[in-house]
């Protein structure tokens, strides 16, 4: 086993009350894919920072290896003091790194270097913050919800990177899936303690269940052994005095163990209060464009959306899915065409920008409008304290203002409030930005089971996968051109759908070229037979060699794939297994592009023996 080259162990760190981080570890190893998981403020980013050394812990032992390179990914970076996003993105760099690595980096997140830091977006800031920390390679990575503001093209291109890079990650994400791809460790921090399975995000759900099924069990026979030791402190024959003193204390011992367990965090509890049933056809939209300029963000576009539908919007950052949910939802008018709204409709919205937020009101203030202690939730008065209970947050935190809460805390909040008023049609934009991954299961839950309408916007791929029953994309996500298609069942259903068309694509031009070139020969042959063209010495080269090149890269693939059917590889050396998987992926490649190169001069010789 290879030395640690970060050690984080019994750290200590209370802000008064109960301490946020009470004996919590972290051990880095060469190779290591961390992923840091916990519900919103166990103190996951606080212990990553601890990490970074940009904060100290009240006690324990922190140790970090004299050479080792650590980049922490900052959720506010400070661009005081740069003209450009390049200078920003290359001052990260060491004096042996390479700068052609930002080059890179800008150009593949979808900046050029040239933008002013001062004017950018908070998605821009990110791709920003994640070029300057990528670029050097460290020796350790830290990423802090690297995927907030990201489009999905550009989260998968991210997975992609930190699979082959060299660095060792700790990352935090409410993504699944990303996590899912990225991880061969998961620390699960929990009532300030920490807990380390040596296994990827997949595999953690199951394991934190029986962890707290144990510790359930557990509970139950301590409190059936305190039981045991209160009868006999009644009914037991006394014995000596000095022997009866020491079983007492060890009683008063087991009944302090018992109080002073903390069982999990509360999950939450809610759902959404019903409104008056809504038409049965909530959404027409007939032939509706929008352009900004001489830029097309929605070419004609018809759908009807009906009670019960739930519709994801899915594309790249500024291919226009915010202002088409608008248009559809009556906020925006389209250039042409035309939107009809259903009936009976009461609509809520969860804006990705928590815009409807008042940072100056306190929390009891925002739920129920200033109108008193109470709120009317399905028809019910609740007491305001007792509601913001459902969603974890303390009686005393009423009268706190919403600018201390932190952004997960602020997401809960939303949440809240829309679903304590009446609705049937949801409006859900980014809904799972800074949520934890319990809540996110709530919101699930809640989507999923909705009796009404809901329209969301969202880069969370495994969300999209458990609620939706269609899903709104751009027909090029590419070159996103104003053109959008509604295809059935939830993100993965639309890639196959959308592999399926551009196979088909594929295969009708091979068609047609084959085709052009089966006509070219008869129409522009010369009457000579000896003017006929040949293949040029580089042709006849690969046409004789990409065969053995071929049957070698099928041979290579084969290895690995012998060598990664060994079901404990990934348990043993997750490194190996991901290595080889990287290399599986670009032989594949590698060979489809000789396959198509090798059956295109084999046509050309063809058509040139006649």
């Amino acid at each position: 086993m290879a030395p640690p080259i970060l050690k984080l162990d019994d750290i200590f760190l209370s802000f008064g009350g109960t301490p946020l981080l009470a004996g919590a570890s972290l051990q880095v190893e060469p190779g290591d894919r961390i992923c840091l998981v916990g519900r919103n403020g166990s103190g996951k980013s606080t212990l990553m920072k601890i990490a970074a050394g940009l904060a100290e812990p009240q006690s324990g032992e922190v140790f970090r290896h004299p050479s080792a390179t650590i980049r922490y990914l900052h959720q506010a970076p400070d661009f005081d003091g740069y003209d450009t996003v390049a200078a920003y993105a290359e001052a990260g760099l060491g004096p042996s790194d390479d700068p052609y690595r930002v080059t890179y980096l800008l150009e593949h997140l979808g900046l050029d270097g040239t933008e002013d830091p001062k004017s950018l977006s908070g998605g821009e800031a990110r791709r920003a913050a994640l070029a300057r920390v990528m670029a050097p390679e460290p020796d350790i990575l830290l990423l802090d919800e690297p995927t907030n503001h990201l489009d999905l093209p550009t989260i998968e291109w991210l997975e992609g990177e930190l699979q082959s890079t060299r660095s060792a990650l700790i990352v935090i994400s409410h993504d699944r899936r990303f996590l899912e791809k990225v991880s061969n460790a998961t620390v699960w921090l929990d009532r300030g303690q920490s807990r380390r399975l040596n296994r990827g995000f997949g595999h953690f759900e199951a394991w934190r269940d029986e962890v707290l099924e144990a510790e359930e069990l557990e509970q139950h026979k301590l409190g059936k052994a305190i039981e045991r030791e209160e009868h006999w402190l009644r009914y037991g024959v006394t014995a000596r005095r000095k022997r009866n003193m020491r079983r007492l204390g060890a009683l008063h011992d087991l009944r302090a163990r018992y109080r002073g367990h903390k069982g999990p965090q509360g999950s939450v509890q809610a759902s959404v209060s019903d409104a008056q049933e809504s038409g049965k056809l909530v959404i027409e939209a007939e032939k509706i464009t929008k352009a900004y300029g001489d830029r097309t963000i929605v070419a004609p576009f018809s759908i009807r959306v009906h009670r019960g539908d739930c519709i994801g919007l899915v594309g790249p950052n500024g291919a226009g899915k915010t202002t088409l949910l608008k248009m559809l939802t009556g906020q925006l008018a389209p250039d042409s065409g035309s939107v009809k709204l259903g009936t009976n409709l009461e609509i809520a919205t969860l804006d990705q920008r928590r815009e409807d937020l008042n940072l100056d009101d306190t929390l009891a203030h925002y739920l129920t409008d200033g109108r008193g202690e109470t709120l009317l939730v399905n028809g019910e008065q609740r007491h305001v304290t007792g509601y913001m209970k459902e969603f974890l947050f303390q009686p005393e935190q009423s009268r706190t203002p919403i600018r201390n809460l932190s952004g997960g805390e602020r997401a809960r909040l939303m949440l809240a409030r829309i679903l304590s008023r009446p609705t049937n049609l949801l409006i859900l934009d980014e809904p799972t930005n800074d949520l934890d991954i319990e809540t996110l299961d709530l919101l699930q839950e809640i989507v999923a089971g909705f009796t009404g309408t809901v329209l969301l916007v969202s880069h969370d791929r495994d969300f999209l996968d458990r609620t939706v029953t269609s899903t709104i994309a751009p027909a090029d996500p590419e070159n996103p051109d104003g053109r959008w298609i509604e295809y059935a069942g939830g993100y993965t259903d639309m890639m196959a759908q959308r592999r399926g068309v551009i196979e088909e694509k594929r295969r009708a031009e091979k068609a047609e070229k084959v085709k052009a070139a089966e006509a070219a020969p008869a129409a522009t042959a010369p009457s000579d037979s000896k003017a006929k063209g040949k293949l040029s010495y580089k042709q006849k080269f690969a046409l004789e060699n990409l065969p053995k090149e071929m049957e070698k890269a099928e041979k290579e693939i084969a290895a690995r794939e012998a060598k990664m059917a060994d079901p404990n590889l990934f348990t043993k050396d997750p490194a190996t297994f991901n290595k080889l998987a990287a290399e599986m992926e670009k032989l594949r490649a590698s060979l489809t592009k000789m396959e198509e190169e090798w059956l295109e001069l084999e046509m050309l010789r063809e058509e040139l023996e006649g």
